[in-house]
């Protein structure tokens, strides 16, 4: 049990208006500070889908309506020992979109600060994490072509 990965999901959520993707993005306060989207940890017996759905409302009050699954994986380890997740030293990550509507968004406050909604450009420029850069660079490809 000792030095585990905890198994997780990134979720990327958007919303299109006028024919252009906007990204949520969280203003992240618990274990460290900055800016992030949505991610999870896969709880026993939970499909990673089901984790997609239930952290975006959890963490943003909003209810996804279309989740794709994306050719993307990863990890990484904590910057420190976390005191609420005995045993682990890191997160694995299966990447997955997620489409919302820019409805009233309520964050975790145990987690987050507060949120904006993006452009692609101005998303890239303000995650901390080159993981969660790239996988907004999948996303956003993705996305862009299902559009035209």
């Amino acid at each position: 049990m000792k030095n585990k990965l905890r198994k997780g999901v990134f979720f990327v959520l958007y919303s299109v208006e006028k024919g252009h993707p906007k990204y949520l993005i969280l203003k992240r306060k618990l274990h460290w500070i900055g800016w992030e989207f949505p991610k999870a940890g896969v709880e026993k017996l939970e499909t990673k889908r089901n984790a997609v759905k239930r952290e975006s409302f959890e963490e943003t009050g909003l209810i996804p309506s279309k989740i794709k699954k994306h050719d993307f994986k990863g990890g990484y380890l904590y910057n420190k020992i976390l005191k609420d997740r005995p045993g682990l030293k890191g997160q694995t990550f299966t990447l997955y979109s997620a489409q919302v509507k820019t409805g009233k968004v309520k964050v975790d406050s145990i987690e987050h600060s507060g949120f904006k909604w993006m452009s692609y450009k101005d998303s890239l420029k303000n995650l901390t994490y080159q993981n969660q850069k790239e996988s907004l660079k999948i996303v956003n490809s993705w996305l862009v072509e299902k559009l035209k």
